[in-house]
Order: structure tokens, then sequence, then C-alpha cells
């Protein structure tokens, strides 16, 4: 079967996909205000007219480019594309005002690239193990792995887990229009025909993500707002290849960032920006010269960039295996997979196993290309990031429209599109975060189905039924667990951050 998805990867369709998705991955993720959830949930569209694997493939290398792309910004001129790379900024600006701009490059480059070929390795080995426990599960079982891929709304919700709480509760509510699903009688459709069929997921998304973000930059450039580039960039010089004792100094400290970020990936809601503050603090306990961090490390740089790499692919594992969306890109890539026709667990390993292993194979690829690309365009990219966005925001609003047209060629859909991206504005703005509400959207109708037809299942005797499924006691503990863990992950990634206050000060 892996033989059978290289040669499904290496087709022309599959490998340009691959290609293209690096190259536009680095180019959004350098790009501050835009992220990788963004971009994921912009070419979703794109994919409906691609094979399985090639669109599949698309997004994950979009996924783990954009994560990379944002510490090229982030070292040259101190402006993170993504969350994740606020640790990287520490010391990769540090050492751009030292002139070793270039060579901060180099070992960013290559800790991504090592730790998310890591976590792809991960990927291929864990996955199929984990997939093989799904083959025990009834309706009840898939329930609570619904309600425990709900539980992971409080830890994206940003700074207030009530707020996400809210957002949550929306969307899931949102996720009940249409008929129902066990007698079709319609529900807040409100009369209107094209509501009886849900609400369509992808414009949805397109609206929650990108329109919102084109309203929210259209009124930064009406205060004025812009991005200037330091000057300094356009005189980096020097070599970008770290030395042979340098490349042996930083790589102990790549190989610990990679475990760590593989295993944070794997736990729903941590988040790459946990991760590389996780690692960033792991690597400094364990230097010979602590003090060089927040100065121009460049273990510091190795560390956070091999960790927020890695977590992309420990992200993977639970949803590919469980459905269960490790974060926000994730969630919407979840989104992707179901409209493929593709249910995440044991059969995407057996009956679509070879679309599936052709995706991890893109995934490993995908690492792999992205440090040889950025190696060669990464001092060009720090020039997009400084695009007007009056240019950037009508081509936005152009793909966005067209994308959610083509799915159904409905108008109507355009219309779902605005709302969405209406609400994600306002939302945005009194913050609330926009994730939650697709992950209810996803996964509400999946776990009232499931938790229906566990009803009819268990004939009037639920507590019964329940107490007779092991894997199902063991889930619900799982799901009671991961409802305080947010709580605990944010209260040390805040003593993580907090151990190097005059560190982050400088961000």
């Amino acid at each position: 079967m892996i033989v059978q998805a290289i040669q499904l990867f290496f087709t022309p369709e599959v490998l340009i996909a691959c290609i293209i998705g690096v190259i536009g991955g680095i180019t959004v993720g350098a790009l501050p205000g835009l992220s990788a959830s963004m971009a994921v949930a912009l070419l979703i569209p794109i994919t409906f007219k691609m094979s399985p694997a090639a669109g599949l493939v698309l997004l994950v290398s979009v996924y783990t480019a954009a994560i990379y792309g944002g510490s090229i910004t982030a070292v040259l001129i101190h402006t993170p594309g993504t969350p994740s790379s606020a640790a990287t900024a520490l010391d990769g600006y540090e050492m751009t005002k030292k002139g070793k701009g270039l060579k901060a490059i180099g070992i960013v480059t290559i800790a991504s690239m090592l730790g998310g070929t890591f976590s792809a390795l991960a990927l291929l080995f864990i996955a199929p193990k984990l997939a093989q426990i799904s083959l025990k599960f009834t309706s009840l079982e898939y329930f609570f792995i619904a309600v425990f891929g709900l539980t992971i709304i409080g830890s994206l919700a940003g700074k207030s887990m009530v707020k996400g709480l809210m957002s949550g509760m929306f969307g899931l509510l949102v996720g009940c229009i249409g008929l129902d699903i066990m007698n079709g009688t319609p529900r807040f459709t409100m009369g209107i025909i094209n509501l009886e069929s849900g609400i369509s997921l992808v414009p949805a998304m397109i609206g929650m993500f990108s329109i919102s973000q084109v309203l929210i930059s259209v009124e930064e450039i009406r205060k004025g707002k812009t991005r200037i580039l330091d000057e300094g960039v356009s005189g980096l010089q020097g070599k970008m290849i770290p030395t042979k004792a340098e490349f042996l100094k930083i790589f102990p400290t790549i190989l610990r960032s990679s475990v760590i970020g593989t295993i944070v990936g794997i736990l729903p809601g941590a988040g790459s920006d946990i991760g590389s503050w996780v690692s960033y603090n792991n690597a400094k306990q364990f230097s010979r010269t602590p003090e060089e961090f927040g100065n121009g490390s460049m273990e510091g740089i190795a560390a956070a960039e091999a960790a927020n790499n890695a977590v992309t692919g420990g992200a993977l594992i639970p949803l590919l295996t469980l459905g269960i969306p490790g974060s926000g890109v994730t969630a919407i890539m979840l989104g992707g997979l179901m409209i493929k026709g593709l249910v995440p667990g044991h059969k995407l390993f057996t009956e679509s196993g070879n679309i599936t292993y052709a995706i991890i194979i893109g995934f490993l690829v995908a690492n792999i290309l992205m440090g040889i690309i950025g190696l060669l365009i990464a001092k060009q990219v720090v020039k997009v990031s400084v695009v007007p966005m009056t240019i950037l925001c009508p081509i936005i609003i152009g793909l966005s429209t067209v994308g959610a047209y083509a799915i159904n060629n409905s108008i109507f859909d355009i219309y779902i599109m605005i709302v969405g991206g209406i609400i994600g504005y306002f939302m945005r703005k009194i913050g609330f975060a926009t994730a939650p509400i697709i992950l209810g959207l996803i996964l509400g109708p999946l776990a009232e189905q499931n938790f229906r037809q566990s009803l009819v299942l268990s004939r009037g005797n639920m507590f019964g039924y329940f107490l007779s499924r092991p894997i199902s006691i063991f889930l619900a503990v799982l799901v009671i667990i991961s409802l305080f863990s947010p709580i605990i992950m944010k209260t040390f990634s805040k003593n993580t951050t907090e151990s190097t206050p005059a560190d982050t000060a400088k961000i």
C-alpha cells in the first residue's frame, strides 16, 4: 500500500500541488496578519477540482510551510508572521542586528525542516497503529470522540475561555440549522429553502477567516497602520548555512525540541505557539550558555523552530486517526477531509490507504522541500511582507468570492460567506475567537447524529449501555480531563513565558 502511495504522490498533479503548497505557504506565512488557518480555508474550494490526494497534499504543504514562513519576518524585521514565531523573534532579530541575519535564517530553515521531518516520520509510524483502535468504535464511542474534539474549544479561545465556549456554543447552534437528521423536520430555517440543507461549511470558513481578516486589515489601513521594511535587511551579508561546529552544537536541541513539539501537537488545542515556548524554555535550561538566550542564541532559534514545525505533524496524528482536530488549522482540514468523503479512523488507512499514505508522504516531502526552497528564496520572501494591504485585500476578496461560489454554483453561498465575514469581524473586535465556531459547526452534527443513534441502540437504557462499553468509559474520562487541560496548559505556558521576562519584553 505504501508503494502505491509513493507512486500516487509522484504523479504530476500531486507533486506539483506539493511544490506550489510549499512556496505559497512560505509566502503567506511571511505576511504579518495572514495565517495558516486563513490560507487553508481559502484553498479548500480550489481542492474541489483536484483529486483527493492532490488537494489534501496541497493543504498539508501550505500548513507546514506557513508556520516556517512566519519565522523569516520574525528574524529579519522583528515581525512574527504567525503567533508560533514569537519565540523565534527573541534571538533571531538580535542576530540580524549583529549582521548575522542570514545565518539566523539558515538555522531557522534547517531546524524547521528537521522538526517537521521528525513529526512526519512519527505520523507515518504512529497513526496506523492508533487507527486500529477505532475498529472497536460504535456510535457511542464516536459521540465521545466528537465531544472530546469539542473540548478543545477552550484551548482555541485565546485569552478568554468563557468567550471561546460562547463561540463554540454559537457554532453548535449554527450546526443545527437544516433538516433534522432523524425525521427530516426543518430547524431554524425561517422558511428559507436554501437553509434546509444546512449552513455550507466552506463558505462559512472562508468568511470567518478570510473576509473577517480583510475587514480588519481595511480598518488598519484607515488608521494609517502600515508595515515598514527594515533597511538593514537589504544589506545582509555572510553565509546562510551554519558551520559544522555550529550545527553539532544545536543538533541536540533540535532533536529534543522535535520530540517536545510532536508530543505537544498530539495534545488537542496545545498549538505551535505553546510548543515553541515550552521548547525554548527547555533549551535554555539545558544550555551551557543560558545567558545568550534573548541576545542572539542559535540554540534558542533552533529550539523554537524545530518545535513549532514538529507540532504540525503531531496535530495530524489525532486528526487522521480519531477525527480530533488539534488546532484551528486541523479543524479546517477536518472539514476538507469530510468534503472529500474521507472519514478519519481505521477505514481511512484501509479503504483509502493509498490516499492517506500519499498525504503523509506528501507531508514528509513538503518539509524537505521547505528546507531546500527556504534556503533559496528566504531573503526574497521578506520583501513580500511589505506588499501593501491595499493590493492584497482586493485579491483575497476576489479569490474568496470565487471559491465560495464554485462549491455549489450558488449565490446563496456567497451570502453565507459575507455574513460569516461580518460576524467574524465583530467577534474578533470584541475578543471572541472564530476557530471554536467552525469546530462547533463541524463536530456538532457528528455528535448529535451518533448520540441519537446510541439512544436507539441502547433501547432506553443509555446508562447501562454506556457502562457496558469500556472504551466509552475511557473516552468519557478523557473528555473530563480535557475540559480542565486548557487551564493547566495556559498556566504552564504563562509560567514558561515569564521565566524569560527580559527576553519577551523585546518582542
